[in-house]
């Protein structure tokens, strides 16, 4: 019986050390689909003491067909982050709601959300009048409510980061790791311009 219960607690051993090696994400039981707690950002966020003006940024740009996004203050780079994108984020710009897409094009950020559900975001003013012009030729809604945001609950402390930043499964918006999102936004005011190029 000694030698039996040594030979499982062997293998159980050994499972744990091979699942702690995978590149994916170990499933552990359901996924964490609890809310990120958001009353001290709202809090700090109507305050407007989320900014630190010594990092601020006056531009962003992003390179879909790269998956990087750079911050810029006063025509220098300032970061370069890794994005994930919309689930068919290669396939070309937006073009109406509901496809999954990116948009490319000239925006802003309009607005900054503590959100639940991917820990904070940063909305682009995605339609531009292009984006609605060319919908509107087509018959059909350009869709809306892109951001820059987090990770969503699962992966609140990055350890999934490396799986999230290898595909495309947003629903159209840029997703950053947490750690990256913190410190966007700090620097970034609403009305920083961003180019989304392909």
């Amino acid at each position: 019986m000694i030698k039996r219960s040594a030979t499982i607690w062997t293998m159980a051993a050994l499972a744990f050390l091979i699942n702690g090696c995978m590149d994916q994400p170990a499933s552990y039981g359901k996924a964490d689909k609890t809310p990120y707690e958001t009353r001290e950002c709202v809090k700090e966020l109507s305050m407007g003491a989320e900014i630190d003006t010594s990092s601020e940024v006056d531009k962003i740009v992003v390179y879909k067909s790269k998956r990087k996004m750079y911050t810029y203050k006063k025509g220098k780079v300032v970061d370069e982050f890794r994005i994930s994108l919309g689930k068919n984020g290669d396939k070309g710009n937006k073009m109406r709601a509901g496809d999954y897409r990116t948009p490319e094009g000239s925006y802003c950020i309009v607005r900054k959300k503590c959100d639940p559900r991917l820990y904070k975001s940063l909305m682009i003013s995605y339609p531009n009048e292009a984006d609605k012009a060319r919908a509107h030729a087509q018959g059909v809604s350009p869709g809306g409510y892109i951001t820059i945001h987090g990770q969503p609950k699962w992966n609140a402390d990055g350890h999934g980061d490396n799986y999230t930043l290898a595909h495309d499964w947003t629903e159209g918006c840029m997703a950053l790791p947490n750690h990256a999102i913190d410190k966007l936004w700090r620097a970034v005011k609403k009305g920083v311009k961003i180019e989304i190029h392909a």
